[in-house]
């Protein structure tokens, strides 16, 4: 049982630190949007975007396997119990959809960083603005499903 408390505390630690590279690889592009002008800025912005986007696959990658371990663990590993009951996995499976439309927004303003460094042309600052939000009404709604597990 123990065991299980771990894998679930590095679980939600990678979560958290991956939520982090969601909520601020937007950030970075406004900022670059803004400091259109001053290259070296931009360039520092840039680098700051890119070290942040690989950040935020390593934590994906980690927060995903160990939810794996949660989530099939007890099937490999003696005592270790299943936060999904029997017949009781619908807020699981919204919870993953969720977390796949998150993942897409990851990679979609991690497009957006790479086309900058190709030259192309960002959003207005107040339309990445509004993106940035994005992400909030949907962790919100996947923090409620694992608290509440409605259905």
């Amino acid at each position: 049982m123990q065991s299980y408390f771990w894998v679930k505390t590095f679980h939600i630690v990678f979560v958290v630190a991956w939520m982090a590279a969601v909520f601020y690889l937007p950030r970075i592009l406004v900022n670059i949007a803004e400091a259109a002008g001053q290259a070296q800025v931009g360039q520092r912005l840039q680098l700051m975007g890119r070290r942040l986007y690989g950040f935020g696959h390593v934590m994906f990658g980690l927060a995903f396997v160990l939810g794996l371990v949660l989530w099939l663990g007890y099937r490999v590993l003696p005592d270790f119990p299943t936060m999904v009951a029997p017949g009781a996995a619908g807020w699981l499976h919204a919870k993953l959809g969720l977390v796949a439309l998150l993942l897409v927004y990851f990679i979609f303003t991690g497009r957006w960083l790479k086309g900058v460094d190709s030259g192309r042309a960002l959003p207005s600052s107040r339309a990445l603005r509004w993106f940035n939000e994005l992400p909030l009404v949907l962790f919100i709604a996947i923090v409620y499903l694992v608290l509440a597990k409605p259905f």
